[in-house]
């Protein structure tokens, strides 16, 4: 059995920017495990497989350890390949997923937007070892899926230098820091250990928490927002309501086989 597999760079347009995720096409669901290992196998901070639904589809997405709850450079990634190689011709495409409810993605130029749940964070109690596996203590502490620290400039965010193994015991899926941006209006960075991605390049999910509480804290619905991992990521963001709105390029890095 062999199945199709496409290298996507997303939020970026340059080769080796932004967050590289591979995309699966399949006409029915491998078992989870043999997806899993696929991932496994594949080694990048996601690799998403989707399956027809009618005009819509199906996906799921999974890191090298786990499959996740919500995933945007994959989805973007994804989106991506059906525009420009699989030949889908509307304007819309509408994920369905396990646990984050129906996504879309829209073509708009240059750049694919997509439409997710804002997840806005909250006051939280400090975790036991967080601020020592992260290496510098925030200005603030929130939660909503992940861990939240909010940093007084950019040059603190860039010089975080966790200690992977120490943030790998936090009971949390990642950590985000994030701090009013330099050239934009915010930038932020993912650390994920314990989903084995020590750091996300370029992280949608975490720009669910991100766009509510920028907004509400800079007073704007629009946002101009960059990951500064190293390979570096860009982000229009909106906010609308009780979604966010994310748009971003991508680029083909490869495609190829998985023989199984």
């Amino acid at each position: 059995m062999t199945i199709p597999i496409y290298q996507v760079d997303a939020f970026t347009e340059h080769l080796f920017g932004g967050n590289p995720a591979a995309i699966c096409p399949l006409e029915e669901w491998l078992p989870a495990p043999q997806m899993q290992k696929i991932a496994a196998e594949n080694n990048l901070a996601e690799t998403a497989f989707f399956i027809p639904l009618g005009n819509d589809f199906e996906l799921r997405w999974f890191t090298p350890e786990l499959e996740i709850d919500l995933c945007g450079h994959a989805t973007l990634a994804t989106a991506h390949v059906l525009f420009t190689i699989l030949g889908y011709e509307r304007d819309v495409i509408h994920f369905h997923t396990l646990k984050a409810g129906t996504l879309s993605v829209h073509r708009n130029g240059d750049k694919y937007m997509m439409d997710f749940p804002s997840r806005p964070p909250v006051a939280a109690e400090t975790p036991s070892g967080l601020l020592e596996a992260i290496g510098a203590s925030p200005v603030e502490v929130l939660r909503s899926r992940d861990y939240f620290l909010v940093y007084e400039t950019e040059a603190d965010v860039a010089a975080l230098k966790p200690d992977f193994f120490a943030l790998s015991k936090i009971d949390a899926i990642g950590v985000i820091a994030t701090a009013p941006g330099e050239n934009c209006d915010f930038v932020s960075r993912f650390f994920a250990p314990s989903a084995g991605i020590n750091e996300d390049p370029v992280t949608g999910s975490a720009h669910c928490n991100l766009i509510p509480y920028w907004a509400n804290r800079l007073g704007k619905e629009n946002l101009h927002a960059f990951q500064v991992s190293e390979r570096r990521g860009e982000l229009w963001c909106q906010l609308k309501g009780d979604r966010v709105l994310m748009s971003g390029r991508a680029v083909t890095y490869l495609k190829g086989e998985v023989f199984l």
